[in-house]
């Protein structure tokens, strides 16, 4: 993942729980989980749209 083993990640956990304290993390973790399935959905539409425009030439054609 990234190239990180455990150790980094565990390091990144303890400073993000030191500067944004435990009680937010939940939401800021719940944000970024809504913030990438929202990206990921994007993303999505974007290739169906193109799979849609290659199937419209090839109909043309």
């Amino acid at each position: 993942m990234f190239g990180l083993g455990i150790q980094e990640l565990l390091i990144i956990l303890v400073i993000a729980l030191l500067i944004f304290g435990p009680a937010r993390l939940p939401q800021i973790g719940s944000g970024l989980g809504s913030a990438i399935r929202y990206f990921k959905k994007g993303i999505e539409g974007k290739e169906d749209e193109k799979g849609n425009e290659l199937k419209r030439g090839r109909d043309e054609a």
